[in-house]
């Protein structure tokens, strides 16, 4: 139980076991089964606690809509199309993205397990929350794990001024002797999400992140919105390799889209949609197929620690190593509670009493 009473600028902390139920019981009251609620509830609760602001529960509303608009099917039947001992194709009947995805890096993982390799592609799913949730399954259980999928089409390729792209994230995630290893990325220079967020705080978004409908660098967030487009990593042009992170995106619609017989962002619709056929790429690498697990682990701690101690730019305090600050934030959210943006709140307050659940604190 907490207080309502805004700290922070705005923010007010809320336990994450508390967030936790709360998605669990919106998700229950609209008919999804327990067991896929608490994987969505956990893929968000992950991004809240690592500091994702942009993929935690503010996403909450966008599954509620598309449940009840009726683009997300809560009971899917997730089938295999075709398998072999180190792959399979799956299709995820317009299930919840998330819920599609852990069974799919799970089979990827079982079939590392007795292949050395596990390769998985998806279509049909829809938005399946934070890459790296899939990543670090495969890490955990002593595995390479990458995970990647295609969205709806938000940013401009290099030359053009055209929603074409999704943001297209990648993840990969290794297992080391302490912390794993956690690269998790848009291969757009920020997601979509972060633009939502700069939108609810009234702020305008830093220069270099999007550009208007004329092909101008922006601040204005609603100009964006408005016909405009997010850049590829990279940022506008070649000169600092925007084409690039161009290509990266093409890389994850090849696998994801492409190969899965699915689509690619283009053709990518909102979560609401029907078919909005977002599709997914995982792969799970059984390290004790190639190098003993604990030497492995031995190897990339010395990497990460020579990393670590090299000689440190005048401008910086530290060298972080991918997903290191994520862990921290993690550590201290979980003592402290995850800060929630009074907005973000009043949209949870809202869903409670549009569909007859007790707000988050019962209030």
């Amino acid at each position: 139980m907490f207080e309502k009473g805004y700290v922070d600028g705005g923010y007010v902390r809320v336990p994450g076991e508390e967030l936790f139920s709360f998605i669990v019981r919106v998700l229950l009251k609209l008919g999804v089964p327990e067991e896929h609620a608490k994987i969505v509830a956990d893929n968000l609760l992950m991004a809240d606690l690592r500091g994702i602001e942009s993929h935690g529960v503010q996403r909450l509303k966008r599954y509620v809509d598309g449940i009840l608009s009726g683009g997300i099917n809560i009971n899917p039947r997730i089938e295999i199309l075709r398998e072999g001992p180190s792959y399979a194709l799956i299709d995820g009947d317009e299930g919840l993205g998330q819920v599609v995805g852990q069974r799919a890096m799970s089979l990827a993982i079982e079939k590392a397990k007795d292949s050395g390799i596990g390769v998985v592609a998806v279509r049909n799913s829809n938005h399946y929350g934070i890459a790296g949730y899939y990543a670090l399954m495969a890490a955990r259980e002593g595995m390479i794990g990458i995970s990647m999928t295609n969205s709806r089409p938000l940013v401009a390729p290099t030359g053009g001024v055209e929603r074409f792209l999704g943001t297209n994230p990648i993840a990969l995630a290794a297992p080391t002797k302490d912390k794993p290893f956690l690269l998790d990325m848009a291969t757009s220079v920020v997601p979509i999400g972060k633009l939502e967020v700069y939108r609810r705080k009234n702020k305008p978004i830093p220069e270099g992140w999007a550009i208007d409908a004329g092909g101008n660098l922006t601040r204005d967030v609603e100009a964006v919105f408005n016909e405009g487009a997010l850049l590829p990593l990279g940022g506008l042009g070649e000169l600092f390799g925007g084409h690039k992170g161009y290509g990266l995106s093409l890389m994850v619609d090849i696998l994801s889209g492409i190969l899965s017989g699915g689509t690619w962002s283009r053709h990518v619709k909102n979560t609401n949609e029907r078919k909005s056929e977002v599709d997914h790429f995982f792969m799970a690498i059984n390290i004790e197929a190639f190098t003993p697990l604990e030497e492995f682990k031995e190897r990339m701690t010395k990497m990460i620690d020579e990393i670590k101690s090299s000689k440190k730019h005048p401008d910086f305090e530290r060298i972080w190593i991918h997903g290191e600050k994520g862990f921290l934030t993690q550590e201290t959210r979980l003592k402290i509670g995850i800060p929630i943006y009074k907005k973000v709140l009043k949209e949870l307050d809202e869903i409670a009493d549009k569909i007859g659940v007790d707000r988050i604190g019962g209030v």
